[in-house]
């Protein structure tokens, strides 16, 4: 694969936004001779440490706002990821012809090896971290990065042209991509969020299936034919391959029973047992069906796939199990942060669910959960800045009671749940009202649950 090549050396580029990706990018473009600048919102006194190891690398930082003038300076601009892409400063830029790239974009350009990328509003994760797992399994030379936890750049330098990258890739990184191309790509589904961003559920998905854009008769797509929304995007020049839970695909992977088939150039093949699967709810069916062809066409064999499934033990604050106390379990999935993620984990469960539900809102519409919530639970606890709106679209579907705080809705549950009952953190919101993000979310949550069982121990 030829990629547009691009020589930093020399480069006035812009970072906006300090968080870790940002960090990543500036000292990139900044060893490869550029002249970096970063901006900030945040004042020095919060990011002090961040500062000085910039500073030291050579990068000139404009802290506690955004100066116009700066942006209208530069030969490259690299927003991050939580970066508004219509912040009147970058539209301004746009606007006189300077280019802003998301970091995947500038990482890809740099990057050696096969690019596999995966997208969807709910199961990135998780499948991103499964075929990971299964390359591994495999003895293939594979890492993984992006929205999972590592930027991109940060992998460059030990990418090799032997190599595998998976890419988990969020609607904020795509939507600012100018020639990113993946090796495979791969859309699990699209289902409303970060609405309050995009604006509508079509501006959504459109930057959702920018994945597919520059892609080539050579490379693959790997779509959910199950999915509402999803299949309206299938590209014209890859190779497209479906999966289903529900139905034959002409070419792809699908549930017949409980065996996986994969069916090529129509030839069909046993891949695996859905009886091997460890992870809970249906919905990690397709992921697995979505890993599983990411894997084959990555050049897996069937029984490395295999055993790679069988071993995959899921990923943290994604409907993972915490602890039993007193006959209640406790589930962690911090990861819904959004209303189709905690209808997917409260699938998960036959029910005599409580579920802790609230953050911040990110123009959710909650009333779609009432139907699960019906059959699947026994009361829901809101915590946080969107508790009043939720509260409101569950108004007499089943009991809502107010904890505020996830401290007070563990101990509100604990006191509430009897023999066999679940407590479910599945937030169908963002942290970031109480939260850094849903991992310290996560692991607050799973602190508290460590904490109630010792003192019932005790």
């Amino acid at each position: 694969m030829l990629k547009p090549v691009i020589e930093l050396a020399g480069k006035k580029v812009l970072v906006v936004g300090l968080a870790r990706t940002g960090i990543a990018t500036a000292l990139f473009c900044a060893e490869r001779g550029a002249h970096v600048t970063a901006t900030e919102s945040r004042p020095e006194s919060e990011i002090a440490e961040t500062a000085e190891k910039l500073r030291a690398a050579g990068v000139i930082l404009e802290l506690g706002g955004h100066r116009a003038e700066t942006f209208a300076e530069q030969d490259l601009i690299v927003p991050s990821p939580g970066v508004p892409t219509m912040m009147p400063a970058l539209a301004a830029a746009r606007a006189i012809g300077i280019p802003i790239w998301s970091e995947i974009e500038l990482a890809w350009r740099f990057l050696r090896g096969r690019l596999i990328c995966i997208t969807g509003s709910n199961g990135k994760t998780t499948t991103t971290s499964l075929v990971g797992h299964i390359l591994e399994t495999a003895g293939l030379p594979v890492q993984i990065a992006g929205n999972i936890g590592t930027p991109l750049i940060s992998r460059v330098d030990i990418s090799s042209d032997s190599s595998f990258t998976v890419v988990e890739a969020s609607s904020f990184q795509l939507e600012s991509i100018s020639a990113f191309r993946p090796d495979i790509a791969v859309l699990l589904n699209v289902t409303p969020d970060h609405l309050d961003r995009h604006g509508s559920i079509e501006a959504y998905g459109r930057a959702k299936a920018r994945i597919f854009e520059n892609q080539s008769e050579e490379d693959a797509a790997v779509i959910n034919a199950d999915d509402a929304i999803a299949p309206q995007y299938a590209p014209a020049e890859p190779r497209v391959f479906w999966f289903s839970r529900l139905k034959r695909v002409a070419s792809g992977c699908y549930l017949r029973g409980d065996q996986f088939i994969f069916r090529s150039d129509g030839a069909e093949s046993v891949l695996l047992d859905r009886n091997i699967i460890g992870l809970r709810g249906s919905h990690n069916i397709e992921n697995v069906l979505a890993a599983a062809i990411a894997a084959r066409l990555a050049g897996v064999e069937p029984a490395a796939i295999v055993e790679g499934v069988r071993t995959f033990a899921g990923v943290e604050h994604r409907i993972e199990y915490v602890a039993t106390i007193s006959g209640v379990e406790y589930f962690n999935d911090s990861k819904a942060t959004n209303v189709d993620a905690t209808l997917k984990a409260l699938d998960a469960f036959p029910g005599n669910v409580l579920v802790i539900l609230g953050g911040k809102d990110k123009g959710s519409d909650y009333s779609t959960l009432r139907a699960a919530l019906r059959s699947r639970a026994r009361m829901a606890l809101l915590i946080g800045s969107a508790a009043q709106k939720i509260e409101t679209d569950l108004a007499g579907v089943i009991p809502v009671e107010r904890a505020e705080t996830l401290a007070r809705a563990v101990e509100m549950a604990s006191r509430r749940a009897q023999p066999g009952d679940v407590v479910l953190l599945a937030p169908a919101c963002a942290s970031f009202d109480q939260f850094e993000n849903y991992e310290h979310r996560g692991r607050v949550f799973k602190q508290l649950v460590r904490e109630l069982e010792k003192t019932q121990a005790a």
